[in-house]
């Protein structure tokens, strides 16, 4: 990567928080980036004395890359910190958990329910031989007993493995065999767009193709009841949830963890078709999201926090569960899909429930722009008063977007990076601080020092908001440790090593591209396996597809660079259209013209292919991959991740047809 992916898109919009937010805001004084840039571990430190310890810590950090410990000698258990506390104290009446099912149903839990709720299921773990150091898979539908399996865990000291209920058995078999898994606790089925996912019936089928030879017992829940079907029930495997965890003792202590014990496993994609079990300890993960939520969300007592992920992504973990609830924080969990029973359901549940926090993804929010702003125009959105953004960089028509038909033009919008590996927000407005851009992350989470190197290993480093010396684009790579780190992946030291630490030794390298602007603003470019090479130049697919969506037709786009005899790669651009547009060779025309005037020459698309929708992953994202597949005439990678395989093949088949 050199010079040339310098961004050719210019955003001059910029945002400043109100007065009236920077007055109430958690935090509104800009000294804090240069006290926690200046000393790190004693701005983490601070934080981590907000949770309850069992034992102090007697050192801070130790750090020999790629080997990290925090609070080293540090005991405490994360269930106690998000549950005990609050029910034992002033919150024990405060909601801590308003559910909404997709069919209708709500439930409110207050943390003095929750501690109850935990430790019966806790108790039931233990009695189905869970012990601590063990592994639990969990695959639920996104209802509340899955972020209280998850505490229960915790409170044990057993590790979980979240397994998101959409994905296929042999996913699911993959990631329990990994983890050594000695129970799983899954549901007879969810709810998803007015279906039933049999998750019951995918789980024996992990077990009837894959064995799972570690574990011993599965738990399942009854969600769907007669809408499932008949359940098989295995003989001396199986255990009903209702048989067990009802008659549990609500008594169940807390067990004392070390502050680098394992809390949790979670899968993400690899390259090499093999999932990574990027692994968690408790002490430093617990404070880097107990911090994170508290000011990049400006958290306070009454706000409701509706974070749209599933607890089955890493999102859904720290901004869910962990977060938020050691935080004493209300969270709002929603099981279903947004257009059922019509396209204004997510505006719908922030109306009745009045949620005062917003956190999904670009890959959504476009959608919405897809289906029209008369959805959220039908909904009173007037209890909103904070937006977030979360997964992928956002395009900036899709922020203001976001920002005039969700927010009213008076929501601060904190558009995060962050990932798996990290555990919890890296690069993020402050609201009360932050003149935000629409597309740019903005500026490194105090305490967090990030650089951003060429291909030699050059770079300037970044001083807590400031950068100076540098306006092209580069790699990011994060230079000190940071507390919520991944400790690595999972009975693979080896590669842990090489795929973080090895491009940069001493740095972690996070995979993604960036550029820096004259005022020291941070631009992700996406993952640098992204970034195309067409004629000599270097340019990001995320800056084409930013281009592409500011076309008025278009609601979606994704690039990719496909194999050309002269120009090395040659842009490929695939798009969805907002209602009303239909597609036709002059639109086409129009749209490779529409880039070419936004960016330049080099990056007209040389193709254009309209389709009804793209292929994404259950979490929403765009899976690139195939579409290079497809573009370059090879057979189809894995597509169980897809939530609709069907798109692919549809996609596929319209290509075809157009190079023959």
């Amino acid at each position: 990567m050199s010079e040339t992916i310098e961004s050719l898109l210019h955003e001059a919009r910029s945002y400043p928080p109100s007065p009236e937010f920077v007055a109430q805001a958690n935090a509104n004084d800009p000294s804090i980036y240069d006290k926690a840039f200046h000393d790190p571990q004693g701005f983490w430190e601070s934080w981590a004395k907000t949770l309850h310890w069992f034992q102090p810590w007697n050192r801070v950090c130790h750090f020999e890359p790629p080997v990290v410990e925090w609070f080293v000698g540090g005991k405490l258990n994360a269930c106690y910190n998000c549950v005990d506390r609050h029910a034992e104290g002033d919150r024990a009446n405060k909601r801590a958990i308003v559910f909404e099912g997709e069919p209708g149903d709500v439930r409110e839990i207050t943390y003095a329910e929750l501690k109850v709720e935990v430790s019966k299921v806790a108790n039931a773990l233990k009695e189905l031989g869970v012990q601590k150091g063990d592994r639990v898979c969990i695959y639920l539908p996104m209802v509340p007993e899955l972020p209280i399996t998850m505490l229960a865990c915790a409170r044990i000291g057993a590790a979980h493995t979240v397994v998101f209920g959409g994905f296929s058995a042999d996913s699911l078999a993959e990631r329990a065999n990994d983890a050594e898994a000695k129970v799983i606790v899954t549901a007879d089925g969810g709810w998803r767009r007015g279906s039933v996912v049999p998750l019951k019936k995918i789980t024996d089928e992990a077990f009837e193709k894959h064995g799972c030879e570690t574990v011993e017992k599965v738990l399942v829940l009854n969600r769907v009841g007669e809408a499932g079907g008949d359940v098989n029930m295995v003989e001396g495997r199986d255990v009903h949830w209702s048989e067990i965890v009802t008659r549990q003792s609500e008594d169940c202590p807390c067990e004392v963890m070390d502050s680098e014990d394992l809390l949790f496993i979670l899968y993400t994609s690899g390259s090499t078709g093999k999932p990574k079990g990027i692994t968690h300890t408790t002490g430093g993960y617990l404070t880097g999201v107990t911090a994170t939520s508290k000011l990049v969300f400006d958290l306070k007592e009454d706000d409701l926090h509706f974070c749209t992920a599933d607890c089955g992504w890493i999102t859904g973990h720290s901004y869910i569960t962990y977060g938020p609830l050691s935080n004493g924080a209300t969270v709002l969990i929603y099981e279903g899909a947004p257009d059922t029973p019509d396209k204004d359901r997510f505006w719908r549940i922030i109306e009745k429930h009045k949620a005062t926090i917003l956190y999904t993804a670009p890959t959504a929010i476009r959608t919405f722009m897809k289906w029209g702003a008369e959805y959220p125009a039908r909904c009173d959105l007037s209890s909103l008063r904070l937006l977030g953004s979360v997964g992928e960089p956002i395009n900036p028509e899709a922020w203001i977007w976001y920002h005039t038909n969700i927010g009213a033009g008076k929501c601060p919008i904190v558009d995060t990076w962050w990932q798996t590996e990290t555990g919890a927000i890296m690069i993020t407005p402050l609201p009360g601080i932050t003149a935000t851009k629409p597309g740019s992350a903005t500026h490194p989470f105090p305490g967090v020092h990030i650089k951003v190197l060429d291909d030699h290993g050059n770079g300037v480093e970044i001083s807590g908001p400031h950068a100076t010396n540098m306006t092209r684009g580069g790699y990011l790579v994060i230079e000190q440790p940071w507390p919520s780190m991944t400790r690595g992946i999972y009975n693979d030291p080896d590669r842990y090593k090489k795929t973080y630490w090895s491009r940069f030794p001493k740095n972690y390298f996070a995979g993604d591209g960036v550029k820096l602007d004259n005022d020291g603003y941070l631009w992700l470019l996406g993952r640098v396996d992204d970034i195309m090479l067409v004629a000599g130049h270097n340019i990001s697919t995320m800056e084409v597809e930013s281009a592409l969506v500011d076309h008025p037709a278009i609601a979606e786009a994704a690039v990719i660079g496909k194999t050309h005899d002269i120009k090395g790669q040659a842009i490929a651009a695939f798009v969805s259209l907002r209602a009303g547009f239909t597609g036709s060779d002059a639109l086409i025309a129009e749209i490779k013209g529409h880039v070419g005037k936004k960016i330049g020459p080099i990056a007209r698309p040389d193709d254009v292919f309209i389709s009804a929708d793209l292929p994404k992953t259950r979490s929403g994202k765009i899976m690139r991959r195939l579409l290079r597949d497809i573009a370059e005439g090879r057979a189809l990678g894995d597509t169980s991740t897809l939530a609709d395989p069907t798109v692919v093949a549809s996609l596929k088949d319209r290509y075809e047809t157009s190079e023959g």
